[in-house]
């Protein structure tokens, strides 16, 4: 039996150095950096992290914040505990939908970070079991890593319910075939992290001890990009699959011209920045030892 992970139980959650914790969640976590990195943890993993109407709302709630916080770039979605990164909609008490089923909302709406109109980008890094409406996450997130013992099916179909929503935008990361496979499979078969990989359901498999330092390593590192150019990009791209290929190419057109001005003298800003910081430091350190040149070669790095 795995052990929990000390640094993801409830209420000791692993943090970055110098992050600020806001208060008043009860089923998440929330945090922000000084790397402009906002952490969002599901934070319910006596019940597998399964989302109710209170985690629901507290989530839209952190999508509306990250998306007016200016010192907010990017994003990771994580979930604490090792069994499971989310078990979908909590079926042991009732969601409150109105009497009305006219009025009925998806609880995908308030869990989506594109219905709440926030495009900063988000990463998500899975653990242990992710099925059913856990899928809201996976679906509408911009990078998805996860763990080696990850899996991934819905049950759905198993239980006598119809698969119907979470499919939708599984079919835009997956495709039909394998979209078709998970639904109509339910609690038979569960997807692995290396079959995750190979359908494009995950860009990365990484060991279960480094999976939240490297979702931060991911997101801090797209959170030194200009934000305008970052959301531009996000929001050009999730935008154009609504849209026939000749209209996502006008509008895409119309997007740069809006987000390159901006989101240059963003990049000329920044870089500035860190000119004229670096000759203070050589400045301050004048009459001491050089410093050590930088080791060689590019500043990339291969994937």
């Amino acid at each position: 039996m795995n052990q929990e992970n000390p640094t993801a139980r409830k209420g000791i959650l692993g943090r970055q150095a110098g992050e600020d914790v806001t208060p008043g969640y009860s089923t998440i976590d929330y945090a922000t950096g000084s790397d402009r990195v906002a952490t969002i943890t599901l934070n319910r993993p006596e019940a597998l992290n399964s989302f109710d109407r209170q985690m629901c709302e507290e989530i839209r709630d952190a999508w509306q914040r990250i998306k007016r916080d200016p010192e907010v770039n990017a994003v990771v979605l994580r979930a604490a505990g090792d069994r499971a990164f989310c078990a979908g909609l909590d079926v042991k008490k009732a969601f409150g939908q109105p009497d009305d089923i006219w009025n009925h909302e998806d609880p995908g709406e308030l869990l989506s970070p594109k219905w709440q109109k926030c495009w900063k980008p988000v990463v998500v890094a899975v653990q242990g079991i992710c099925t059913a409406g856990a899928f809201y996450f996976l679906n509408e997130a911009d990078v998805v890593i996860c763990s080696p013992e990850a899996t991934f099916f819905d049950s759905h179909v198993t239980f006598g319910r119809v698969l119907a929503v979470e499919p939708i935008g599984l079919m835009r990361r997956i495709g039909l075939a394998e979209t078709l496979r998970i639904a109509l499979s339910g609690n038979d078969e569960r997807v692995s992290a290396q079959t995750a990989l190979r359908i494009s359901l995950v860009t990365e498999i990484v060991e279960r001890d480094r999976l939240w330092e490297r979702a931060h390593e991911i997101a801090a590192g797209i959170a030194r990009k200009p934000s305008v150019a970052t959301q531009g990009t996000v929001r050009a791209i999730w935008e154009s699959l609504d849209r026939p290929y000749r209209a996502a190419m006008e509008q895409a057109l119309i997007y740069t011209r809006l987000g390159n001005a901006a989101g240059m003298a963003e990049a000329e800003k920044a870089k500035e920045a860190e000119t004229s910081k670096a000759k203070a430091d050589e400045s301050s350190a004048s009459g001491t030892a050089p410093a050590p040149a930088r080791p060689g070669g590019p500043a990339w790095r291969l994937r």
